[in-house]
């Protein structure tokens, strides 16, 4: 493997910071009636750390932020979605045997979700216990930078609204997002020359 793709694509940076930016889609179910939210949904900002303990295995904590906003139908709201997540990252680079300068990472872990309505509904705050599970598609533009697309789904373990009015504003489903981003080397060639 060169060191080239090692080191753009995470098998030789061992540290690495991330930022992308894109767009989420919000779970139906998430809703109650009248209060929907729109199928796609922009901005999501996803900013993140990970940290390569051996070639295909390593760790990430990040935090992404989500605006959600209403259907033309539905009634009128904005609400603020965030999350912070602790997932285990695979290099799947080996199984899919792609070109050098390209990169296949799948992550999954739990994290925590807040939910916090805008306007007239900011007594229907929330939080929530969520796992996600995603896939990024890396391509290497330097040793130290690589641009990349993640979609990623987050389920959110969320009690129902109860009265339903708890859910004026707000949102207990599960969020599937598509962000771009750049990944940064903050670190050295530590495994470019090791096996897994």
């Amino acid at each position: 493997m060169s060191n080239f793709m090692s080191s753009s694509q995470g098998n030789t940076s061992t540290f690495k910071a991330q930022f992308g930016l894109g767009l989420n889609s919000p779970s139906e179910s998430g809703f109650v009636s009248g209060f929907e939210g729109k199928t796609s949904n922009f901005p999501t900002v996803n900013l993140g750390i990970q940290y390569m303990f051996k070639p295909a295995l390593g760790a990430k904590l990040d935090y992404s932020f989500n605006r959600i906003s209403n259907k033309k139908e539905a009634q009128e709201f904005k609400l603020n979605y965030s999350r912070i997540n602790l997932q285990a990252v695979y290099n799947a680079n080996r199984i899919f045997n792609l070109s050098q300068n390209k990169g296949v990472f799948i992550h999954a872990g739990p994290g925590f979700s807040t939910v916090k309505p805008l306007g007239n509904f900011t007594q229907n705050k929330m939080s929530f216990v969520n796992a996600m599970a995603g896939v990024e598609l890396h391509f290497g533009i330097s040793d130290k930078l690589s641009v990349y697309t993640d979609v990623s789904y987050i389920y959110g373990f969320a009690k129902d609204f109860e009265p339903i009015s708890d859910g004026f504003g707000a949102f207990n489903g599960s969020l599937l997002t598509l962000t771009v981003g750049a990944s940064i080397s903050l670190s050295g060639c530590y495994y470019c020359e090791q096996n897994d």
